[in-house]
């Protein structure tokens, strides 16, 4: 048996989860594998909206059981809150059905006073982070010094793991950042408040996907960010902290490769991006500006604007190719509406040459011309349209160009936040 993969086949922000939650029907179980709460995934149905971050968006459905993975940090802090959030929205969010990894690793507070002093020591360097320390607890994973899930169940241990931290952590806020110390008593005051609320969460998830599958439930692997946010594929430095690429759902989440099936790639029909870093395709101007109204792109979590841009198809084939993305489910196409002339990056010019995979040097993505095919656009407003006979000939011109640009299908087409808002072909 074979699963689904949901990935963002560009910087994040691509609406993965009102995609999750439409295919979520006929699955058993919606695990996350990486990342943490620097996520944020909103589902509009029933004329509520839902932002979430570290749940999968799969619990907005009665009786599908959402999982986190090993591979995500996780606040317990910012869990809870959540979880709170969801309940006074009247989603059940009980132990069984929100499961989270013994093995996760644990967002302390200093992970983020850390992670605050850093970005805000590199001034015009600033990489974007959205300060909630991801980066830092995954530090620590590597270092083997981090806390993880299960050490909520062992306070002594906890007290232990958090003082070795500190130690280095401190040491870095006070004589580095000029920061204050963190204290060991606030930080163990902390967890000793949310871990009755987090321990009966806590699962072996890998053996729970398992048995799952031994039952003859379908998966869907829910991704956060984007693959161009990948730590090792993506911009350099300007990335996430975990790998975002569908291959990473093994480690992450500890099921065999060989299980993941059908992958869905989630493309905008234009390019955002939130923060600093490259973007060939950006508009700094009044198309950018309509692009950034009509499709009020603002950060989920930070609230900042998003940067906006023409389709960039070198970006999303490079995802295609890293993620073996079988079809492409395509969002806000209704954002385009209004917008007499389209363009499309479908090359670079890279040091006089070329290319049609993205640089790999330091930074070198800075330093392409993007090479734009010109389609028409259309002036009709599409949100009603309930077929994809409905839609304007020059919309599907645009779409069915993106597919053969991306040389996988497009299976759906969103045009417009509610669930019902969603063309499938």
């Amino acid at each position: 048996m074979s699963h689904l993969v949901v990935v963002g086949a560009q910087w994040g922000d691509e609406g993965k989860g009102k995609v999750v939650d439409l295919l979520a029907a006929d699955i058993a179980a919606v695990v996350r594998f990486h990342g943490g709460n620097n996520a944020g995934h909103t589902v509009a149905a029933g004329g509520k909206t839902y932002i979430l971050q570290l749940i999968p968006s799969g619990i907005l459905h009665p009786g599908k059981i959402c999982l986190i993975g090993n591979g995500v940090v996780v606040d317990p802090v910012a869990l809870c809150r959540e979880m709170d959030g969801l309940t006074g929205q009247g989603i059940d969010v009980s132990p069984a059905r929100l499961k989270v990894s013994r093995k996760a690793h644990l967002i302390m507070p200093y992970h983020k006073a850390l992670d605050q002093a850093r970005e805000e020591s590199r001034a015009e360097g600033r990489i974007g982070t959205t300060g909630r320390g991801i980066g830092p607890c995954y530090e620590d994973k590597a270092a083997r010094i981090g806390v993880r899930a299960c050490d909520l169940e062992d306070m002594d241990l906890l007290r232990r793991k958090a003082a070795q931290a500190l130690r280095e952590k401190n040491a870095l806020l006070a004589g580095l950042y000029g920061k204050p110390p963190v204290s060991l008593d606030e930080v163990m005051t902390g967890m000793a408040a949310v871990a009755p609320r987090v321990l009966p969460h806590l699962a072996d998830v890998s053996s729970e996907l398992a048995a799952c599958e031994a039952s003859g439930g379908v998966l869907m692997f829910e991704g956060a960010q984007g693959v161009h946010l990948d730590v090792d594929h993506g911009t350099y430095p300007f990335v996430t902290s975990s790998n975002t690429v569908a291959g990473n759902i093994a480690a992450g989440a500890g099921i065999a490769p060989s299980r993941q099936g059908r992958i869905v790639g989630i493309v905008k029909a234009y390019t955002t991006r939130v923060g600093s870093g490259p973007f060939p395709t950006e508009l700094c101007d009044a198309t950018g500006d309509f692009l950034r109204r009509r499709g009020v792109e603002f950060g989920t979590i930070t609230g900042r604007k998003r940067r906006c841009g023409w389709q960039d198809m070198v970006l999303v084939r490079e995802s295609v190719r890293l993620c073996g993305i079988t079809e492409i489910a395509l969002t806000k196409l209704d954002v385009l509406s209004g917008l007499e002339e389209l363009k499309i990056c479908t090359s670079y010019e890279y040091r006089g040459q070329s290319i049609l995979v993205p640089p790999q040097g330091e930074n070198a993505l800075e330093q392409v011309s993007p090479v734009y095919e010109t389609m028409p656009g259309w002036l009709e407003n599409i949100e009603a349209a309930a077929a994809w006979e409905d839609l304007p000939e020059a919309a599907r011109a645009y779409i069915l160009r993106l597919e053969a640009l991306a040389g996988v299908p497009v299976s759906i087409v969103s045009i417009g936040p509610d669930r019902r808002q969603t063309l499938f072909r």
